[in-house]
């Protein structure tokens, strides 16, 4: 069973910066693609960005420009740099590992999710 452990999350003031790491205990490479979702209080989790093992990515709009999502292979971890944050980022921040099988199913792995808090 892979786990992934998030960090990096806190309280930063509007156009500020953090960065947030996920560490697998196994290879990443099992993964079909890894990402990051959000869930603010009161909304549905939502998808933030993707990224693939051959490095393809994908933004949700409301961060496109703002947040860089990337991956290290040898050190089995993803990021997620956010930038220029706003105060609706707000969220529990949960990393995301997904797997394809044989027969089409797909199986989530899930972090345990990190705050992040944008405020004055």
């Amino acid at each position: 069973q892979v786990q992934l452990v998030e960090s990096g999350g806190g309280l930063v003031q509007p156009g500020g910066s953090l960065s947030l790491s996920c560490a697998a205990s196994g290879s990443i490479f099992r993964f079909n693609a890894m990402g990051w979702y959000r869930q603010a209080p009161g909304k549905q989790r939502e998808l933030v960005a993707t990224i693939t093992g051959g490095g393809n990515t994908y933004y949700a709009d409301s961060v496109k420009g703002r947040f860089t999502i990337s991956r290290d292979n040898a050190k089995n971890t993803v990021f997620l740099q956010m930038n220029s944050l706003k105060p609706e980022d707000t969220a529990v921040y949960y990393c995301n590992g997904f797997e394809i099988g044989v027969f089409g199913n797909r199986r989530d792995y899930w972090g345990q999710g990190t705050q992040v808090t944008v405020s004055s």
